[in-house]
């Protein structure tokens, strides 16, 4: 029979269950204060920044298809973890020089930011979730050039707050710009993003969502394992 002390205990941890937060998602902006914290607590500690931007992606695929990507393989890659949350995305970039033009900014529609402005605003982001309790802060960035960014805001915060940041090699696919692989990824995130498929496949794109999600996962865990 239990001692008296320990039903008291027993009861406390009960009660403190019951009046706990549920969390409904893996999505920070999805959840309240009191949601998050109690995620912290019961150990979610990693957070992934999905980094996407709005660029031309030839007649047939969106301009938000990085954004849309990388919200949804972070959740993907989250749960695949089971003790993740996901920071919203974010959507505005270097995508070029604005005046004269350079790179995805020679086509119309494209939004590009400066480097100083993108930089800032992920050491910004990162500092908060650490100073909110997340130990590791992972980058997802979605697009490649600005990858350089990524590293640099990853070595300069990990000098102030060692090994909080991570860029996973893992994450990142170099596939021709708005081509078959970009294409028939794109359709297994949501076939709404695409106009013509163009003979892309959404089985084609479903298995490469699958790896990035196990590799990108497993290269997170190893991170965190060291």
């Amino acid at each position: 029979m239990r001692s008296l002390p320990a039903l008291a205990a027993a009861l406390a941890l009960s009660l403190a269950a019951a009046e706990a937060p549920a969390q409904t998602s893996v999505h920070l902006e999805e959840l309240t204060s009191p949601e998050v914290r109690a995620a912290i607590a019961a150990g979610k500690t990693t957070i992934l920044v999905p980094i996407g931007g709005t660029e031309q992606n030839g007649d047939h695929i969106v301009l938000g298809k990085h954004n849309a990507r990388a919200r949804v393989l972070a959740a993907d890659i989250a749960s695949r973890l089971g003790d993740a949350l996901v920071a919203p995305v974010i959507a505005y970039v270097p995508e070029g020089a604005i005046d004269p033009p350079t790179g995805h900014m020679k086509s119309a529609r494209t939004i590009s930011i400066p480097v100083e402005a993108f930089e800032m605003t992920l050491e910004g982001t990162a500092r908060s979730l650490i100073h909110h309790g997340f130990r590791t802060v992972v980058f997802l960035g979605d697009h490649g050039g600005y990858r350089s960014s990524l590293e640099r805001v990853a070595q300069k915060v990990n000098k102030r707050t060692p090994r909080a940041v991570l860029v996973p090699k893992e994450y990142y696919r170099e596939l021709e710009h708005a081509g078959p692989a970009d294409t028939a990824l794109s359709l297994a995130v949501d076939p709404k993003l695409v106009r013509d498929a163009r003979g892309a496949s959404v089985g084609q794109g479903q298995n490469a969502r699958k790896e990035v999600v196990e590799a990108t996962a497993k290269g997170i865990q190893a991170f965190r394992d060291r």
